[in-house]
């Protein structure tokens, strides 16, 4: 193994490819977008689309923000309160279990009741959360942290949900749902960058300090500022400015909301039972969800094994420079997204799933067969790249199949598997090398779904097909 200062120009090296095949991919998709028609539709119509796309991705951007200027802190403020590796793993456990069983039912809930009102739901407990972190006590944080896994499964639902929606009733070209989140994608990797940055900027400005109580780490309930609080602080500024965003510019829309006198819990859990049931019965929609719960289960696997496989490659006493591999893994996923508005001109979306599942499960398989610390790197930015191509991919895939009446409550039951993959990986002690074996085979799996899948929409295109034909003969 040779000296750090051999092994950090790598990293850098890497991220400075990744930033000019990005931009080389970014000037082909510019230059092949001039001169298009928008699919047949007139100016005035890409004008209107264009502002409602707006409108939807400046609070997607706020939300996703106020999510990712969290992460890196965390664990930080637990161990800087004292907590010890158990405790801590116990708490990551109750979000992931919190939003495994309450956010389930909220999605039907938001298919009631409206999806803005909870996608402003999801910003007042996402807040709540981040306030409890000021707290160091074993309770509050608890409850911060159970907020923030119903947060998470609003997050990943309702936003979605609440665009589909809009953009179906104002008649939009259904090619361009792709685009829409393709841009998202994209720019959610700028902003994650860009939340590192603030974050680390945030936490240094002042030390962790009690306001009120006993010491930093006695775990008395005393209240806490400054230091690693302050990343939570600037992430509730950001969903403050997206909330008053979403109530000013949105517009409320529903899934399905039945009769008043179904209008209460009972209701929201008949929107439940029927989306399970269209799950079991709608063979596309149930190879969706294996789908989407495979996929993100591999990938949060990854998120929490890749600092094990990569640390081998610094030398003894020093540490890799996570933030430039973050960022090289978040330009790599820039790429995909990229990537993708590129082939999907000319390749159908659920077409290009197939591969991108392949291509992914391959990479995540390089660990498995080698300990070089250089190839398991580009296997990881070959695996980011495929996450940019996968998100897009799945968001209009999840737009064709999944029934609007139900589509909150489905999408948070797709959710179920993901939480028992991650559950599973934190409760386990599972050996680097069998994780990433199992996040191949899980990719792999996907792979076999979406084969199956595409052959099940081409089905019933040609049978749509055959029906307008012979409805026109009539």
């Amino acid at each position: 193994m040779t000296d750090s200062k051999s092994e950090a120009p790598a990293f850098l090296f890497f991220f400075l490819v990744a930033i000019v095949i990005t931009g080389v991919l970014l000037h082909k998709k510019w230059t092949s977008s001039e001169g298009e028609d928008d699919s047949g539709k007139s100016a005035s119509d890409s004008v209107e689309f264009k502002r409602f796309q707006k409108t939807y991705l400046i609070v997607y951007f706020c939300v996703m923000a106020g999510d990712w200027l969290q992460g890196p802190y965390v664990y930080a403020l637990y161990d800087s309160y004292g907590f010890d590796q158990h405790d801590i793993a116990v708490l990551f456990v109750a979000g992931f279990g919190s939003s495994m069983v309450f956010g389930t039912f909220l999605g039907s809930f938001a298919d009631r009741f409206g999806r803005k009102k909870f996608c402003l739901v999801y910003i007042a407990s996402y807040i709540l959360s981040c306030l409890t972190k000021h707290m160091n006590s074993y309770n509050w944080l608890m409850l911060g942290r159970l907020l923030g896994g119903v947060s998470t499964s609003l997050l990943y639902s309702v936003f979605d949900s609440w665009m589909i929606n809009e953009h179906n009733a104002r008649t939009f070209d259904q090619s361009w749902l792709s685009d829409t989140f393709a841009i998202a994608i994209f720019g959610n990797s700028v902003v994650a960058i860009l939340a590192g940055l603030i974050a680390n900027a945030a936490a240094g400005v002042s030390d962790l300090h009690v306001v009120s109580g006993g010491e930093v780490n006695t775990n008395d309930g005393s209240l806490m500022n400054g230091g690693f609080c302050a990343p939570f602080d600037v992430a509730i500024l950001v969903l403050i400015a997206g909330g008053l965003y979403i109530n000013k510019n949105w517009g409320e829309n529903y899934g399905s909301r039945g009769d008043d006198a179904d209008s209460g819990i009972e209701g929201s859990a008949k929107v439940l039972k029927k989306g399970f049931k269209t799950i079991v019965e709608n063979q596309a929609v149930l190879l969706c969800g294996l789908i989407s719960s495979l996929f993100e289960g591999s990938m949060f696997t990854f998120v929490f094994m890749w600092t094990p496989a990569l640390n081998p490659a610094a030398a003894e006493g020093e540490t890799l420079p996570f933030g430039l591999i973050f960022a090289t893994f978040m330009v790599a996923c820039m790429a995909g997204s990229t990537l993708f508005s590129i082939l999907t001109k000319s390749t159908p979306v659920e077409e290009l799933s197939k591969y991108t599942f392949c291509v992914a499960s391959a990479s995540l398989f390089i660990p498995v067969l080698t300990s070089n610390y250089t190839l398991i790197f580009i296997g990881f930015l070959v695996f980011e790249a495929c996450v940019g191509l996968y998100f897009p991919a799945i968001g209009t895939v999840k737009g064709m199949v999944v029934p609007e009446s139900q589509r909150s409550a489905i999408y948070n039951i797709f959710r179920i598997p993901l939480n028992i993959i991650v559950l599973g990986v934190l409760l386990s002690k599972i050996e680097m090398t069998s994780a990433f074996f199992c996040c191949s085979v899980m990719l792999f799996g996907a792979a076999l779904c979406q084969f199956k899948l595409v052959d099940i929409l081409k089905t019933t295109k040609n049978v749509k097909d055959a029906d307008m034909e012979a409805e026109s003969l009539l």
